[in-house]
């Protein structure tokens, strides 16, 4: 760092600050505190319906029909478990990008975390860095910000002393001292500079889907359960009969199994669960997930913007060689002596001496370094700018060398084809040059010198500055690139190149890893975009490469292709890159990006391998097609609970199972196999509709469920000659068949949700089934769950309910799709059409 004057704080001041709570510390995290967790996964809607029944069960002194309750509960800790694993796991992979700031105290620099800045601190603001804190500029050398975040204006702007820096900007280029004069809750923006770090919810596609079951069901539930209560108090004989003879307790038990059944208690916890489970077993492979519902969106990209340097390369550039250009000498005796490659890389050295030099300014200086270079005497200096693409230095009178410089000269290094854009004459030659070397898969910058002007040398390059030399460079390309590229296009995900630097060049590293496979390669220069979003997204459709991009028409690339429908990821590394990864469905960060790109970012590659994304798309897919299986699954049980629940209430007869038959059945045929579904391998692309395709699934095996266990209780007791209404243990009789049945039903939909039934999956629906079986002849589990094996006279009307209840799901499977697409057919047709507006 550069030597100040000031001495800065020191370290007793620093401890007053803090006691006095003067410090720069927010609350900050990547996950829910343990507080929220607990009260996410406890206090929710179905866990008090379920303690509500449960305890109303055993008031009934009925004990083992409240078993369901403890169930939730030890699901629920299940879930509290499980997050708070996935907390301290995304918790300690955060330490390893959380981002240090240096201050100025008792004349030395020091290293401090966010949280350790205080008021009146000299801090040290550098480029890439996110402001942690509002500051006045005390010095500045060079400092530009970018205060989009704030303002919404993606142009930087320029730091002077005495002018204000702001927490939740971006330093894009140069280095400023700044005096901290608001820290923590008191700093503008604060919650901008600790969003990356704040647990939010996600609303898409998955939760939206649930919140709809779930609010459906809120109001199903409380109106079905008083009907319940009343429908079962008639049965036996009013609330006189019931209250005299205590059989007010059974039609409580009748009830409560009509309610417990509608709810899909499982199916928040298992979302929850499952997002959590995702971004653990991201987190093994050096990737934190900053918002865990993010992992959603995983599943949903189709397009990927990539960044070039830091994602395809790995950020390496080795400096090449100095090319000068033939006619640099022409009328200008200055430059035509034997010494004029010398004055070039000497230059070209001060030009890449910055404060906070990039990938290429430390190659060069490593490069030339090498060779006994060392800094000049620079008057003036303007930073390189991913926005200008250019940076400029001045020099006096005199050189180092002691050579004279008639009234000095400025000398610009940046990207060819905008300093010659900017620059007198034509340049064709020159350009064809460029384009040779880019080809070749070079990093070509220019060179350009002109005689030093009154004029501030930021605002434009000189018009009379002529090229002087090429400098080419060469990245280094991931070896794991073309393989993560080819899954990629595997899976159907269309994937661009989006880069500030040369297409030629950066067309020659794309075709190097087969970015478009067997296809050739469509590049365009950024600067003939459109900046229409409509036609921009159209010319994308062609484009596989698009070169020379400034930050914010990254970010209307983003726009472009969201307006084409896509759901766009993005990733990168710098400054320039935050806007487009904010704006990104996901933005995908590398470990060693700038502060404040990770900061906008929802997943960050910890240990900067490109190699990491397929697995962090397929995990994301795998949470989707997973959670749309298991949501099928417990919705069979909440649509055949309401409409068995609706039959009992229109017929007035007893409810036909207890709560113990439907938590074992439920614990057999949906619980545990959920979790297991919820977590196997699934890289099927997901589709928008995750709502309708749930219901159109759930639709037929709840109805077909409803009808057997109805036919069952309408028909079964005139057969047999069963006094279901009188006698107890004709009722028992009655409900322990239903039960089989309902068990049989559960493990044919089991079996629908887990297709193909070859492997594990076939596997799975047996075990399931033969434990349901097995169960019913195990004495301690028969009595606890009142299971009877059929014997006797009910062997043959038990297979004739089963076989009844085969042919009604095999009807209902085909049935009721059809009966639901004629009439959605039927009412789009009757629907008049809305009168043309003029």
């Amino acid at each position: 760092m550069p030597a100040v004057s000031q001495a800065g704080l020191t370290a007793e001041e620093v401890r007053a600050r803090v006691e006095a709570g003067a410090s720069n510390k927010v609350r900050t995290s990547t996950s829910r505190s343990v507080k929220d967790i607990v009260r996410a996964n406890v206090f929710t809607l179905f866990n008090g319906i379920i303690l509500a029944a449960m305890l109303l069960v055993l008031a009934t002194g009925s004990w083992r029909d409240a078993v369901f309750g403890f169930v939730i509960i030890i699901n629920t800790g299940i879930g509290i478990v499980t997050e708070l694993k996935a907390k301290r796991t995304l918790d300690r992979l955060s330490i390893l990008v959380a981002a240090d700031y240096l201050v100025h105290r008792d004349g030395h620099d020091v290293t401090v975390p966010h949280d350790g800045i205080v008021m009146d601190d000299l801090l040290w603001v550098r480029a890439g860095e996110q402001v942690p804190a509002d500051a006045e500029i005390v010095a500045s050398w060079g400092l530009e910000t970018d205060e989009s975040m704030l303002t919404g204006e993606s142009r930087t702007v320029r730091k002077q002393p005495g002018d204000d820096v702001y927490s939740g900007s971006t330093a894009v280029s140069g280095l400023a001292l700044a005096r901290v004069t608001a820290v923590g809750a008191h700093s503008y923006a604060a919650s901008l500079t600790a969003k990356a770090k704040v647990y939010t919810k996600t609303v898409s596609d998955l939760s939206r889907g649930i919140n709809t079951i779930l609010k459906f069901m809120t109001f199903l539930v409380v109106p079905l359960c008083v009907l319940l209560i009343l429908s079962q108090i008639r049965t036996v004989g009013g609330w006189d009969a019931a209250l005299a003879t205590g059989a007010w307790r059974q039609a409580v038990v009748s009830a409560v199994a009509g309610v417990v059944g509608m709810i899909p208690e499982g199916l928040v916890l298992l979302t929850s669960l499952n997002f959590a489970v995702a971004a653990m077993r991201l987190a093994r492979h050096e990737t934190l997930v900053q918002e865990l519902e993010s992992v959603e969106t995983l599943a949903r990209v189709d397009c990927l913007n990539l960044d070039k340097t830091g994602t395809i390369t790995d950020g390496g550039i080795a400096f090449d060689r100095v090319v000068i250009v033939d006619d640099a000498a022409d009328g200008d005796p200055h430059t035509a002596d034997a010494g004029m490659r010398r004055r070039v890389e000497q230059a070209l050295y001060d030009l890449a001496d910055e404060e906070q030099p990039n990938g290429t300014g430390r190659a060069v200086l490593a490069g030339l370094g090498a060779h006994g270079y060392g800094p000049g005497a620079v008057e003036e200096r303007t930073p390189f700018s991913s926005a200008r693409k250019w940076s400029a230095i001045t020099y006096g009178g005199a050189t180092g060398a002691g050579e004279r410089r008639a009234n000095g000269e400025t000398w610009y290094l940046g990207a060819p084809e905008v300093l010659l854009s900017a620059i007198e004459g034509d340049h064709t030659a020159l350009l064809d040059q460029v384009g040779e070397y880019a080809g070749d898969g070079a990093r070509v910058l220019l060179i350009a010198r002109a005689p030093r002007g009154d004029g501030e040398t930021e605002l434009a390059p000189d018009p009379s500055a002529r090229p002087v030399a090429l400098v080419l460079c060469s990245e280094n390309i991931r070896s794991d690139a073309a393989s993560t590229l080819a899954w990629f296009r595997e899976q159907g995900v269309r994937c661009r190149v989006i880069s500030g630097d040369n297409p030629t060049t950066v067309g020659a590293i794309a075709r190097k890893v087969r970015l478009a496979g067997d296809r050739e390669l469509n590049c365009v220069d950024a600067r003939d975009l459109p900046d229409d979003v409509n036609a921009l997204g159209r010319m994308l459709e062609d484009v596989d490469v698009v070169g020379r991009v400034l930050p914010d028409q990254k970010k209307l690339i983003v726009d472009a292709l969201h307006a084409r429908g896509y759901t766009v990821a993005m990733t990168g590394d710098g400054v320039n890159d935050a806007l487009a990864l904010k704006e990104a469905d996901l933005g995908i960060a590398m470990g060693n990006a700038a502060p404040a790109t990770k900061a906008v970012a929802q997943v960050v590659l910890v240990d900067s391998k490109f190699s990491h994304l397929p697995d962090v798309v397929a995990r994301g897919r795998q949470v989707m097609a997973n959670m749309e299986r298991v949501a099928g699954l417990f919705l069979v049980k909440t649509v055949y609970s309401a409409l068995i629940s609706l039959g009992v209430v229109l017929t007035g007869m007893p409810y036909p199972y207890l709560p113990r038959h439907i938590t074992y059945i439920g614990a057999l045929t949906i619980g545990m196999p959920a979790f297991i579904l919820a977590l196997a391998p699934n890289t099927r692309r997901y589709v928008p509709g995750f709502l309708t395709r749930v219901v159109r699934f759930a639709l037929p095996g709840g109805v077909a469920t409803a009808l057997s266990v109805l036919a069952c209780a309408w028909c079964l007791p005139g057969i047999m000659g069963w006094d279901i209404t009188g006698s107890a243990a004709d009722l028992a009789a009655l409900r322990a068949t239903e039960a089989i049945i309902l068990f049989v039903m559960g493990v044919f939909v089991l079996a629908r949700v887990a297709r193909p039934l070859n492997g594990w999956r076939g596997a799975l629906v047996a075990v399931f089934a033969s434990a349901g079986v097995i169960g019913m002849f195990i004495p301690f589990v028969a009595r606890f769950f009142a299971l009877i094996v059929p014997t006797g006279a009910m062997v043959a009307p038990t297979l004739v309910a089963l076989a009844g209840a085969s042919a009604i799901f095999a009807v209902c499977l085909f049935l009721v799709p059809w009966v639901t697409r004629t009439f959605v057919e039927r009412h789009l047709r009757r629907r008049p059409e809305r009168p043309a507006r003029h």
